[in-house]
């Protein structure tokens, strides 16, 4: 494999990622609910789900992991184009590249597509976190060496923690974080609503956080381009670049943890202790998947995995935007009386299954959303 061409393992795994999200879990939780049953209830089902708030679980690695990878490839894309084109295209392409994702990510969670002004978000999606910390990332992959770069996150991580514990409020609606987005985002802040007296209401339901946790994402992504260049720069010895990560993940999971104990591993906040421990579980991941695929050459199989890795972007707005469940609706909706609870579940299944499809179209005709 030469240096710019992209690993089958990284695709393979961006494609479990999105499997996950947009296939997987929209099925096996209602399967799982309707099942009720308690063993699968406190396993399955519990890992499924997003942490409340303190914590981590399977669901709420899907994300990191998203940027992440959107990382690793870093190293084999820019410093090759700025060489072949300079320094205003390969900015003209990051900044093209930032304001398609961001726009995106507007169209999927800000509602544009409601037609309504008072459903419009600015920042409040996954696309626009891997958006910014994307552009946050480039200057870093482009002028600095591998060890600048991890100097530059630790730093990153400790100007994000400042106010974090300068606050003293970890809670979800009052840390520094929460605080921030509600009074620059306002009205524009995802769960908010106006009132009759023009004041804004923020939703006591939505916690998430944006602006501040950008320092965060940004650290999220420039992790998994350190990656990158250890896979980049390891292909004359898979098996040290298999252990590198493995090493690198261990270390960033005692890291995660250890900051845990001055700050909380908080998703929603993206805090930076699960900015390191997110990042652990993204690098021991890909350091399985690399022994296995490019390491051992189990190479077969994974075709289907591709169908999404290829094309995580389309899967994605797909997957979040498109219902097709009304197209099964109006195909089988005459088993409702008969399938009860079980109906929601029959059209779930078929929403994903026309997805799949349509990636496989794709896939076999060459379309792929590059963004």
């Amino acid at each position: 494999m030469n240096d710019n061409k992209r690993l089958l393992s990284l695709d393979v795994l961006r494609g479990l990622d999105l499997f996950l999200l947009v296939a997987l879990q929209p099925v096996l939780r209602p399967v799982l609910v309707e099942l009720n049953c308690e063993a699968l209830n406190d396993t399955l089902l519990y890992q499924f789900d997003h942490a409340e708030w303190e914590g981590m679980r399977l669901w709420d690695l899907v994300m990191p992991l998203f940027l992440f990878m959107s990382g690793v490839t870093m190293p084999y894309s820019l410093p090759k184009y700025r060489t072949q084109n300079g320094n205003i295209k390969v900015w003209t392409r990051v900044l093209i590249r930032f304001v398609l994702l961001f726009m995106l990510g507007m169209v999927v969670q800000g509602n544009i597509l409601a037609l309504n002004p008072d459903r419009v978000y600015i920042y409040s999606n996954t696309l626009q976190a891997i958006a910014v910390g994307y552009l946050l990332t480039v200057p870093m992959v482009l002028y600095m060496k591998p060890k600048q770069q991890l100097l530059c996150i630790m730093m990153l991580l400790i100007v994000y923690s400042i106010p974090m514990h300068w606050s003293g409020d970890w809670s979800a609606q009052g840390n520094f974080a929460a605080v921030l987005d509600k009074t620059v985002l306002g009205r524009f802040r995802d769960g908010s609503v106006v009132a009759a007296d023009g004041n804004v209401q923020f939703a006591g339901w939505y916690d998430y956080t944006w602006i501040w946790s950008s320092i965060t994402f940004c650290c999220t992504v420039a992790l998994g381009s350190l990656a990158g260049y250890i896979t980049k720069n390891g292909n004359n010895n898979r098996v040290a670049t298999a252990r590198n990560l493995l090493f690198f993940g261990v270390a960033l999971l005692v890291a995660g943890m250890l900051a845990g104990v001055w700050q909380p591993i908080v998703k929603r906040i993206w805090s930076a202790s699960f900015t390191l421990y997110s990042a652990g579980w993204c690098y021991l991941l890909l350091a399985l998947f690399y022994w296995w695929i490019d390491v051992r050459q189990h190479t077969e199989g994974w075709g289907w995995l591709l169908l999404f890795g290829c094309n995580a972007i389309s899967a994605y707005l797909l997957g979040e935007i498109v219902d097709f469940r009304s197209i099964a609706d109006s195909l089988f909706h005459g088993m409702a009386q008969y399938l009860d609870n079980w109906y929601p579940v029959l059209l779930t299944f078929c929403n994903s299954v026309i997805l799949f499809f349509i990636l496989k179209m794709m896939y076999k005709a060459k379309l792929f959303l590059k963004v």
